[in-house]
């Protein structure tokens, strides 16, 4: 299903309603919007299997790219809107897009792309005029020439997103396309929210997060499929989220556990005065959850809670109610798939109860591959097993089959449930020439779950302190989107490095983490 089908049935439903604005945008504007841009797309040459890109806040018009990629057969990547120029633009060359949509709000970094970005063909600025987009079309105006009809063939598109690799560059995760038309639907998402989580027509899911993570957009999308309603939030705020669960009789709804915190650290007074009946499934991934945070939440909105655990690379899925997590607290679950695997160093599967690297066993073959890099999607498989591959998690499995992670492989930093990688940010500092050496890591926040800590070896001559810090900073925000920068700098006469270079990192990670549950 998708939106024509909707549209055809129950054309002034909406389909969104944004959250601050109330904008409603109804199934047949979606419908014609979305036909308009696939025509668009097509005329200027894309083709099945091309790709586009947009840069975008979260705005009434992300849904419409969304479905004209999806029914057109492009691949749609959704590049973070907060990006600097030059992090932006690496995604959208890496990418190879040929279209990419984006809006006056982010003007100032898309005009930068002009020259960053020479491969792409169709450049389109949503609530634009034409004076004012030099290098950008009007987005109204180019759609306003086209049919609001259906391409003749419209073969399904897909999402590829993109996720940071331990070399800190983000790498694009693909899948094949299916060779399915639009209008059959995804043949994993679409049984997946109808069954384990009971989404219909007469579901209304809130969607409080950025629409370029992938869970939101790949969600509402199959929200839209199924003829639901979503309320999509312009940015999270704990008490607006309560409020439009009441107002708009929230069935469904993701989020991550800094957004429970967050509503959880709402006056009592405020928690209390909102009718949440409405609500049956809350969804909740991304990143760990504190378990006195979750029982919190079971208590307060009854045994909504379900959690899953997974990877935009689409190898496997655990997932788990609150009643089970009740019973297994700390569980993210148990495998809807093929048994998981619990290995060694070596690639040598562990016994019940000990701790390894996390792996999925795959029996069809590998569903996805990083773009552009081979060698980083071969890492993911088991040197024994070539069928399992792994998401670079450690854990452990009970008795009962159920998933504990523990830790991470690497030192990903996980802050407010976006994953932010060090050596991204350690490629910036060591530019700078006061830094002789520099390690980042996450260390413990209440709010976030994580924050960045970087610690720097000062250059010869450089005086460490606070006015070091203070530039440090500023540079970071040069290069870097606001979320990945510090939050605070140490310093270190000498970094503790092994003869080999290697930087033995949890020497000054683990004093910040004493009393606290370590995640490496």
């Amino acid at each position: 299903m998708y939106p024509r089908v909707h549209a055809a049935t129950s054309p002034d439903k909406p389909a969104l309603i944004m959250g601050t604005s109330g904008e409603v945008v109804t199934y047949r504007e979606l419908d014609e919007r979305s036909c308009r841009l696939a025509h668009l797309f097509w005329d200027a040459g894309l083709r099945t299997g091309d790709h586009a890109a947009i840069f975008m806040e979260n705005h009434p018009r992300y849904f419409e790219v969304a479905w004209a990629a999806l029914r057109s057969g492009l691949y749609l990547t959704p590049v973070s809107s907060y990006l600097t120029a030059d992090e932006a633009a690496y995604v959208v060359n890496d990418c190879q897009a040929r279209a990419l949509v984006t809006s006056m709000a982010r003007r100032e970094v898309a005009e930068q792309l002009l020259t960053a970005t020479p491969a792409v063909e169709v450049r389109l600025m949503v609530d634009a005029a034409s004076a004012e987009t030099p290098g950008h079309e009007p987005y109204e105006d180019a759609l306003g020439r086209h049919p609001a009809v259906p391409l003749a063939d419209e073969p399904l598109g897909d999402l590829m997103f993109y996720s940071s690799g331990t070399t800190g560059r983000p790498k694009g995760i693909k899948r094949p396309l299916t060779g399915r038309r639009a209008s059959e639907g995804s043949p994993l998402l679409l049984p997946l929210l109808q069954s384990l989580y009971g989404v219909d027509g007469d579901s209304v899911y809130l969607s409080p997060a950025p629409l370029y993570h992938a869970a939101p957009l790949t969600f509402c999308a199959g929200v839209q499929a199924l003829g639901g309603t979503v309320v999509a939030m312009e940015r999270f705020d704990a008490a607006c989220a309560l409020e439009l669960i009441e107002r708009h009789g929230v069935t469904h709804g993701q989020f991550v556990p800094t957004m429970f915190v967050r509503m959880l650290k709402l006056p009592e007074e405020e928690r209390r005065r909102h009718d949440l009946t409405s609500l049956r499934v809350a969804v909740h991934a991304a990143a760990p959850c504190p378990v006195p945070v979750k029982e919190q939440m079971i208590a307060w909105w009854g045994p909504v809670l379900v959690e899953y655990y997974a990877g935009t690379e689409g190898n496997g899925v655990t997932f788990i109610r609150s009643e089970e997590w009740l019973d297994h607290r700390g569980s993210v679950g148990r495998s809807l798939g093929a048994p998981l695997h619990i290995c060694d160093e070596a690639g040598e599967e562990l016994p019940v109860g000990e701790t390894g690297l996390v792996y999925f066993d795959s029996p069809d073959g590998l569903p996805f591959e990083y773009h552009n890099d081979p060698g980083k999607t071969w890492g993911t498989l088991n040197p024994g097993h070539p069928s399992w591959s792994t998401l670079g998690d450690v854990g452990h499995l009970d008795e009962d089959g159920y998933l504990y992670l523990t830790d991470r492989q690497a030192y990903m930093i996980i802050s407010g449930g976006v994953n932010i990688y060090p050596q991204e940010i350690e490629n910036v500092l060591v530019m700078h020439p006061s830094v002789a050496d520099v390690a980042v890591f996450g260390v413990p926040d209440d709010d976030f779950g994580e924050q960045v800590k970087a610690v720097v070896q000062p250059a010869p001559g450089a005086e460490a302190g606070a006015e070091l810090q203070r530039r440090l900073i500023a540079y970071c925000r040069e290069h870097l989107a606001a979320v990945k920068c510090p939050k605070s700098i140490d310093f270190a006469a000498e970094l503790p490095r092994l003869p080999t270079g290697k930087l033995y990192k949890r020497l000054l990670r683990d004093p910040y983490w004493e009393g606290r549950q370590v995640r490496i």
